[in-house]
């Protein structure tokens, strides 16, 4: 099969993404602060850029990775059941930060847009963005966001998140599995839940806990501070 050929089926771009992240795990064992998820997807993106590949055709693959993430979300119940009784003892207070740190998330991107000057439609795109990129587009789209952006956003929150937030979180003194896996999941959705799994299963499990809660109370919240925006 020609080069060209080969690049046009589906398989490239899951092969391309896996092989990717391969060489990005390798290289965090050398280097444990880099990011193999940040490292994966610059490489992919210089490839693309470099071979003069459209992204269409990279698509095609990236697609049927897309479509496992629903079954990666769904386990992450997992290890939320092995830890339910821990997230029980202290369901008051995990709220609380979820509540806390999701209105916080919506008025602080909200004010810093204001405050460069930007419209209301790059508020209605910023607000949403710490929450989970299906919940946080379509919220955009129904209220007259930018959702391509959006989304664009969201992943960034992720990726800086999953990056610096547990070293900065444990610079501040937080230090318990509670206290990090609620922080991670309200700020740092999903890519960041991935993150801390990895050091901790009970951090992994409250993270995907607050990732979920952190997306209905950001899209009921929504609803009245839209009604003010506008």
């Amino acid at each position: 099969m020609k080069a060209d050929a080969w690049i046009q089926q589906p398989l490239f771009g899951v092969a391309l993404s896996v092989i990717c992240y391969a060489l990005a795990l390798i290289l965090q064992r050398r280097w444990a602060w880099l990011h193999p998820l940040f490292i994966s997807a610059a490489a992919i993106i210089a490839i693309l850029i470099l071979a003069d590949i459209p992204y269409d055709t990279y698509a095609r693959g990236g697609e049927m990775l897309e479509f496992m993430l629903g079954p990666a979300t769904v386990a992450l119940g997992i290890p939320l059941y092995k830890n339910a009784q821990r997230i029980r003892s202290s369901f008051v207070s995990i709220l609380g930060g979820i509540t806390a740190g999701s209105v916080s998330a919506l008025l602080l991107s909200g004010a810093l847009v204001w405050c460069l000057g930007g419209n209301l439609q790059m508020m209605l795109t910023m607000m949403p963005k710490s929450v989970t990129s299906p919940v946080a587009l379509e919220i955009s789209r129904q209220a007259g966001g930018i959702p391509e952006l959006t989304v664009v956003l969201t992943v960034l929150t992720g990726l800086i998140g999953s990056m610096i937030g547990p070293e900065l979180l444990r610079w501040a003194g937080v230090r318990d599995d509670i206290s990090i896996g609620t922080a991670i999941g309200t700020a740092s959705h999903g890519i960041g839940t991935a993150r801390v799994i990895r050091d901790s299963e009970v951090q992994g499990s409250i993270s995907g806990f607050a990732m979920g809660v952190a997306a209905i109370l950001t899209s009921v919240l929504f609803i009245p501070l839209y009604s003010i925006l506008r």
